[in-house]
């Protein structure tokens, strides 16, 4: 193929795929606007809508408001023309939902883990995608891809280089599940994956420069900058679980000493309390009873995960910081003693225009950002 052609091609890939993007995010829309604001020329823009209503992938409706001319047809992003698959596996958890292009929750599978083995993990996924595949709607593409959220470092190609939490090592997910299905798949680290969940669907969506601190059996941070996922060299960065906080301290899963999530974690709660107290929500229901003991145990966790955010605070000064996974739920015991901490130890200027927020999406917060990458990668081809 000869440069010339192979540049026109890129050129009206990307036309098209800003094309999309402006119905996707401004809809409902005319030919006419798409113009006005892409810089784009009447006849491209109908050119690629043209071949984007052939494809399915978007539809026409009645005439629009007239601006002095003839009334103006209206376009709008088919959400339902296929569906995407997120799916959230956790220390104790598997979660998984089907969306449409949209990122509305169409279906959803939950289920609790006791064991964590590859094996068993990959057992239940199977069983999750088969069960959403049998009951999605019917649409022209299908499922577009299949998205997964692992606690754990995963480089730039999808493999899972290390899960300390989970017990993995060298885990080529990603290969395994394109073997059995045939459709792309990504495969995220958990915390990335709900920073742009919460970017694009939750509390973050009016910021530009955010933190999301995944507080569950682990601690991940994904860590949005300019509106843009920061990944680093290899796609290792978040892994602020294991920052030292006491360099002589508790061991962590990682095999490091004095880590922030063997203080501040789902896990480290557990371990500091009563053992019939066996679960967060029974820890939960004791604060909430009034429970004096449960109630300190959570003031202890609250700050701990205090003196690590002020640490990312002062590192990168992000607009928001936003507090997601498990230990969300117990936001009514947490957020006064993080808060606190803050307040006390974070460097005044960096608390001026700052915002602290815990999850709007709750625990959906990885499975849709896991979805909305599907997504993009689909709708980008």
């Amino acid at each position: 193929m000869g440069t010339t052609i192979w540049n026109q091609q890129v050129v009206k890939k990307n036309n098209k795929a800003l094309v999309m993007q402006l119905i996707i995010e401004q809809e409902p829309i005319s030919r006419a606007d798409i113009a006005q604001i892409s810089g784009l020329n009447k006849t491209t823009v109908s050119t690629l809508v043209t071949e984007l209503l052939e494809e399915d992938l978007i539809f026409e409706s009645g005439p629009g408001v007239s601006s002095g001319g003839r009334r103006p047809v209206i376009l709008h992003f088919n959400k339902k023309a296929g569906y995407a698959i997120g799916i959230d596996i956790g220390v104790n958890y598997v979660l998984s939902v089907l969306t449409d292009l949209k990122g509305n929750i169409l279906i959803e599978k939950n289920q609790p883990l006791t064991r964590t083995t590859y094996a068993t993990v990959m057992s239940i996924v199977q069983g999750m995608i088969q069960s959403l595949m049998d009951e999605m709607p019917k649409s022209r593409y299908g499922i577009i891809g299949i998205g997964v959220g692992v606690p754990g470092i995963v480089n730039n190609e999808g493999a899972i280089l290390l899960a300390p939490n989970l017990g993995w090592s060298n885990i080529q997910f990603k290969e395994d599940l394109e073997n059995l299905y045939e459709v792309p798949v990504i495969i995220e680290n958990e915390a990335n994956a709900g920073a742009v969940g919460e970017q694009q669907f939750g509390a973050g969506q009016d910021q530009k420069n955010i933190l999301y601190v995944s507080a569950g059996i682990g601690i991940g941070v994904g860590i949005i900058v300019n509106k843009e996922l920061y990944k680093g060299k290899s796609g290792f960065s978040g892994e602020m679980g294991h920052m030292i906080i006491d360099m002589n301290g508790k061991r962590c899963n990682c095999g490091s000493r004095g880590c922030w999530e063997a203080y501040a974690s789902e896990q480290a709660l557990l371990e500091m309390a009563d053992p019939n107290s066996d679960s967060l929500e029974a820890l939960i229901q004791l604060a909430g009873n009034g429970d004096e003991k449960t109630k300190m145990l959570f003031e202890e966790i609250g700050s701990y995960l205090g003196l690590g955010i002020n640490n990312i605070i002062n590192t990168f000064n992000p607009e928001q910081v936003i507090i997601g996974n498990r230990l969300g739920l117990a936001k009514e015991w947490l957020e006064a003693p993080i808060r606190n901490t803050i307040e006390k130890h974070t460097l005044a200027f960096h608390q001026s225009d700052l915002t602290l927020n815990f999850s709007k999406l709750g625990k959906y917060s990885t499975s849709l950002g896991v979805s909305a990458f599907v997504v993009d990668h689909f709708i980008k081809g």
